[in-house]
């Protein structure tokens, strides 16, 4: 007990976020009001690309679908792209004045949601509220963090556009309580939660581990996600901790921490129940990034029973308790910690993380458009 007394102090630094946990797959059985049918999703993140962000959209969508919700995408998809300045594989979508208005005009759906930032969610926005009709947006990464670490500037000379873009919003969704809190004291208020899931039918303690596995001096250590610099993996990989540490994942940090790092092994993108069998068969999930909103990986890697070692920063904070894992500002501290705890009840608790019952919440913290908004909408622009 007393290598996780000395986390305990840090996280119960953080009003509300208990409280937060027991709410956050709750969810109402039914949303109030009127349940739009048809729904258009404004997203610049969408395949190829691999993030949190995609598999909650997509994941969104599948579930939506199966309840018989008619929900229409608007990605790069479509449109010409550019590739992003220093990501070249994330790409962004190059649009005509009024693209996505018409194609919104043509959808008419009963309720817009725009989940990014990005020149598709700016063309839309700009349409909404050119036709005085309500939006709802959502909160996925910590923009201010990721363009600091990428161009040098203080994260809060990005601060004015993100309090700029989402202000008019209805409704701004938040996956946890410190994001939440953070956006409040940005003076952005009409907060609604919107919480994340695990797809258990792929992801449990049975997944069989990687060929790549075998051999591994133990215990191993496992990163998974884009490997970006935004994302801290330097300090994972720096720990002074016995074992190997194993990364999961692409991005265009990955050869220059491949040639930083030679002994560590680099797998590449793995998904399905590959990725299942890497989280199953790792000592510790270690989960260095400092930037993100939620961390998507950490409930999958407990849901396969592994215990998730972070840093005590929004969404570690908000989704690891001393049973399932540890936080500490000296990474190493917090792996050790996190080996004793007990995988069956990281399994258990990772599989408390529905995707229904994230979807009902998404479906409960949208607007739906009155009779005159979608007249409006439907009315092609001019431009």
């Amino acid at each position: 007990m007393n290598r996780h007394t000395s986390i305990l102090p840090v996280r119960a630094a953080l009003a509300g976020v208990d409280r937060f946990r027991a709410r956050r797959n709750r969810g109402p059985a039914t949303p109030a009001g009127h349940i739009p049918s048809s729904i258009a999703i404004i997203t610049d993140a969408w395949h190829p690309q691999t993030n949190g962000v995609v598999r909650t959209l997509s994941t969104t969508c599948e579930v939506l679908r199966s309840w018989g919700h008619k929900v229409t995408v608007i990605s790069p998809e479509g449109y010409p792209s550019v590739p992003a300045p220093t990501y070249p594989e994330i790409r962004l979508a190059l649009t005509a004045p009024g693209a996505v208005g018409r194609q919104l005009a043509r959808i008419a759906p009963e309720a817009v949601h725009i989940a990014t930032e990005g020149p598709l969610g700016f063309a839309a926005r700009r349409y909404c509220l050119s036709r005085k009709v309500p939006f709802t947006t959502a909160y996925h990464t910590q923009f201010p963090d990721y363009l600091a670490r990428r161009t040098g500037l203080p994260a809060s000379a990005f601060w004015p556009y993100i309090r700029w873009f989402h202000r008019p919003a209805q409704r701004i969704m938040v996956a946890t309580e410190t994001i939440r809190a953070q956006l409040r004291a940005q003076g952005l208020t009409q907060l609604t939660h919107w919480s994340r899931g695990v797809d258990l039918a792929c992801f449990s303690p049975h997944a069989p581990a990687p060929a790549e596995y075998a051999g591994l001096e133990g215990p191993i250590l496992l990163y998974v996600g884009r490997v970006a610099v935004e994302k801290n993996i330097e300090a994972f990989l720096a720990c002074d901790y016995p074992g190997t540490k194993v990364v999961v994942g692409d991005g265009p940090a990955r050869a220059t921490l491949e040639a930083r790092f030679p002994e560590a092994r680099f797998l590449g993108k793995k998904s399905g129940v590959e990725l299942a069998g890497c989280y199953a068969g790792a000592d510790v999930f270690v989960f260095p990034s400092r930037t993100d909103t939620f961390g998507l990986v950490m409930i999958e890697a407990l849901a396969c029973g592994t215990p998730v070692a972070a840093f005590p920063v929004a969404g570690p904070l908000d989704i690891v308790t001393s049973n399932v894992g540890a936080l500490h500002e000296d990474l190493t501290r917090a792996i050790d910690a996190a080996r004793y705890c007990d995988r069956s009840a990281c399994a258990a608790y990772g599989a408390s993380f529905s995707w229904e019952a994230a979807t009902r919440q998404f479906l409960a913290g949208l607007v739906a458009l009155e009779e005159e908004e979608a007249v409006s909408l439907q009315a092609l622009p001019a431009f």
